[in-house]
């Protein structure tokens, strides 16, 4: 096995590993709420019926799909996506919009979920790494333009607000947020001027001011956050009352019960009930209660190492679309991951994304996954052109993709 790339996935195996652990601990009492008999006041793991793995083994079976997806991915050469990425993203533009007519939110405030087959899948995930595949090709192709204000700023503008525009109105606040960054970052990268960068903040901004008055939900999500106080906290519409500060409380409740060590795998109680989504949206949270502050500093650890990886070979590959690519999915990535943990923690307001490579959610691994074997075709595909002597600083030469 080459080493480098093996840099990339270790922390991959590491993460994916950790997160089988975790949600055959936490996943237990959804695994039991999901088996049980509406007779049943009282189920346990010894009640007939009760399949207390329930969310282990449909876990497992989602990593086992996402290790195809990534090996898959890891033997097609990348080059390829520049013939086809543009009817990937293309295809996801009109997905998403789809979403909004036939969508599902399955008791959530996002209609984010497309059912087929008694299966359901997160169209948002799989954008995500459309998304990057076509701004790899389009920014390596427009390099020599992106400078001027309406041929680079105001058509990428375009083409990022098409496929964001959806996910917004869903609405999905954390995956906004990620395809964001991706956007940015690339652009950045890709030699955008700090001026349409400076403009780009502003649009958002406006963006947002803009969105907030017309969504209560994230309007209310937004002032309890800023303000946690009774008021903001438990709202009541259409004479449903609704708590805005019950996850971000919770989890905290869990965080600080967990300590330096844990209170050890299985005996966590947030997850019972206290803590809503704890095998996904909150799988930190819920995993620094039972492993604790230590061991939780070690999964941010592997994320830092991934990221810094992803970093050390966009510096060192040549070939300008090849580190696009490793530049969205690590950013991707990175995004999510820090997004994510920063919810369970408290630092941001809840968002709605899963924890890349741990949570329990089959979109979210399949394409994360399909990205790093993606990134791992780039890599190999450029061993003999990676520039060991470089310095790794960034200085004046943001801009000299080639």
């Amino acid at each position: 096995m080459n080493k480098k790339y093996f840099k990339f996935l270790l922390p991959v195996l590491l993460l994916i590993s950790f997160g089988i652990i975790m949600i055959s601990s936490i996943g237990v009492p959804k695994s039991i709420d999901l088996t049980k008999s509406i007779n049943d006041l009282y189920p346990s793991c010894d009640t007939q019926g009760v399949n207390c793995y329930y969310l282990l083994i449909k876990h497992l079976f989602r990593v086992f799909l996402g290790g195809v997806a990534l090996i898959v991915a890891s033997k097609i050469n990348y080059k390829i996506y520049k013939k086809y990425a543009v009817f990937g993203f293309s295809a996801m533009v009109i997905t998403l919009f789809g979403v909004l007519i036939l969508g599902n939110s399955f008791n959530t405030t996002a209609t984010s979920w497309i059912v087929i087959f008694n299966s359901s899948f997160q169209p948002t995930e799989i954008a995500k790494i459309c998304m990057i595949l076509y701004f790899a090709v389009w920014l390596d192709q427009k390099k020599s333009v992106l400078h001027d204000f309406q041929k680079g700023f105001i058509s990428f503008g375009i083409l990022a607000s098409a496929i964001m525009l959806p996910v917004v109105l869903q609405p999905d606040l954390g995956s906004s947020m990620v395809f964001g960054l991706i956007a940015f970052c690339m652009f950045f990268f890709a030699g955008a001027q700090k001026k349409h960068l400076l403009g780009t903040f502003l649009v958002a901004f406006i963006g947002t001011l803009l969105v907030l008055p017309t969504n209560p939900y994230l309007k209310h999500r937004l002032n309890a956050y800023i303000n946690p106080s009774s008021d903001n906290c438990e709202v009541t519409q259409n004479g449903y009352r609704r708590d805005y500060c019950w996850q971000t409380q919770q989890a905290n409740i869990a965080v600080a019960s967990g300590g330096f060590f844990g209170q050890g795998l299985t005996k966590g109680t947030q997850k019972s009930y206290w803590l809503p989504q704890a095998s996904d949206d909150f799988v930190f949270a819920a995993s620094a209660e039972e492993i604790g502050f230590f061991r939780s500093s070690m999964v941010v650890g592997l994320f830092m190492y991934l990221i810094l990886n992803g970093f050390y070979f966009v510096k060192r590959i040549k070939e300008n679309y090849a580190r696009l690519i490793i530049l969205g999915v690590t950013t991707w990535i990175a995004g999510q991951a820090f997004i994510n943990i920063g919810v369970n923690i408290g630092l941001l307001p809840v968002t709605g994304i899963t924890l890349p490579f741990i949570s329990y959610g089959g979109s979210s691994m399949l394409a994360t996954c399909f990205g790093v074997g993606v990134v791992i075709n780039v890599i190999n595909n450029n061993l003999k052109n990676i520039n060991e002597n470089s310095t790794g600083r960034r200085g004046n030469r943001r801009t000299h993709y080639s």
